[in-house]
């Protein structure tokens, strides 16, 4: 059968829960999708927590695996980008953007602080209020709380407000963190590592797919066809309808 159908996933609350595994159902699904058609994995985080939720060699498994949005990305096993926040911005300005995030997070009144405010990663810094560290039970607190006083979008506007010189994105990913990268750099990014015109359809399925989330992009761009999905489960049922035929 001839594959010419590209089928883009965002991890985190699309294939798996949110920081979990992803279940052994949704694993032979996406196998037995591979049959029909090109997978790509698109996802915020780097490759190992990618595959820590995986639960796979995802280079080998999947046609495409674009971690950090595409900003270190592979092909059939073989990378084929990196892209470097810190060339990009230049160490001075990286720090200005770090210290500005540590100053407002001690200041911030929320329910807990853990550890890991700032996570560095090639291609983009995640800042994380509560802390990565943080437990399953503090994650899910932290996201309720977040959902009533909206404590990331406070978060986004103050960075918007202070470094608009720098022509830096800021979105909010997950349930815990915001994401920060140049503009250009969110996940339609990966799509400018592909062929397009290998495909009659590109498909994109992500939950953060709101203005402010990090789908919001690719979800919208006119080179896919974007699907909002709610959970593993709820993306599972849109692919099963797409393929029923």
């Amino acid at each position: 059968m001839e594959r010419n159908i590209l089928l883009l996933f965002d991890v985190d609350g699309t294939l798996t829960p949110s920081r979990l595994a992803i279940s052994d159902v949704m694993k032979q699904y996406l196998l037995k999708i591979k049959e029909k058609a090109v997978i790509g994995i698109v996802g915020g985080s780097d490759l190992v927590k990618m595959e820590e939720q995986m639960q796979a060699n995802v280079k080998m498994m999947y046609d495409y695996v674009f971690s950090e949005n595409g900003l270190v990305a592979f092909k059939q096993g073989e990378e084929i980008n990196r892209m470097s926040i810190k060339k990009h911005l230049g160490e001075e300005k990286v720090k200005q953007v770090v210290n500005f995030c540590l100053h407002y997070i001690a200041d911030l009144e929320i329910p807990k602080k853990r550890g890991t405010f700032i996570e560095f990663r090639n291609g983009m810094i995640n800042v994380c209020p509560v802390g990565r560290n943080c437990t399953q039970e503090e994650r899910m607190e932290f996201f309720a709380y977040d959902q009533e006083h909206k404590i990331r979008d406070k978060l986004v506007e103050a960075l918007e407000k202070e470094f608009p010189h720098l022509k830096l994105r800021y979105v909010i990913g997950g349930q815990i963190s915001i994401d920060v990268f140049p503009a250009g750099w969110d996940k339609t990014f990966c799509l400018s590592l592909i062929d397009l015109s290998h495909f009659k359809e590109i498909h994109f399925f992500g939950d953060k797919t709101d203005k402010g989330g990090n789908d919001h992009e690719i979800y919208n761009d006119p080179r896919t066809i974007g699907h909002k999905v709610t959970s593993p489960e709820d993306t599972k049922k849109q692919l099963e309808e797409l393929f029923s035929e």
